[in-house]
């Protein structure tokens, strides 16, 4: 099954230009989850060993307002352009280090993406989601 396929959890975006132009991600993040950790979620809330959450980096169209925003046509707003990147984080654990989730960055940029990846450090993902786990 495809990443596209799963569950989508969401798209939040948080855009340089409503972040003093230094937005720590400032295109949509597509988040996916595998169906039976969602399921097993759903039911117990707690994700079981070995969930993945696959988030796909995608850029905003350039816009035409000060905000950042552009008129499309089903309005003014903040749309998708191109994809930019892929991230996993993978509950494992065996990563005491970083709270029991591993991350993985496949690539930020256009694809094709990096077919492995190293987990990452915890300064690099991990101290800000262990941060804001609720």
């Amino acid at each position: 099954m495809a990443v596209r396929e799963w569950p989508f959890l969401g798209a939040p975006l948080t855009p340089n230009t409503l972040n003093g132009g230094a937005a720590g991600f400032p295109e949509f993040h597509y988040v996916y989850v595998e169906p039976a950790a969602l399921k097993h979620y759903q039911e117990t809330g707690a994700f079981p060993e070995g969930t993945t959450i696959v988030k796909e980096l995608v850029l905003t169209k350039e816009g035409t307002y000060d905000d950042g925003s552009r008129d499309e046509p089903s309005g003014r707003g903040y749309f998708p352009a191109s994809y930019a990147g892929i991230d996993m984080m993978v509950k494992d654990k065996r990563f005491t280090e970083t709270n029991g989730w591993a991350f993985f960055n496949f690539g930020h940029h256009a694809p094709p993406y990096a077919e492995k990846a190293a987990a990452l450090p915890n300064e690099n993902c991990a101290f800000c989601h262990t941060a804001n786990a609720e």
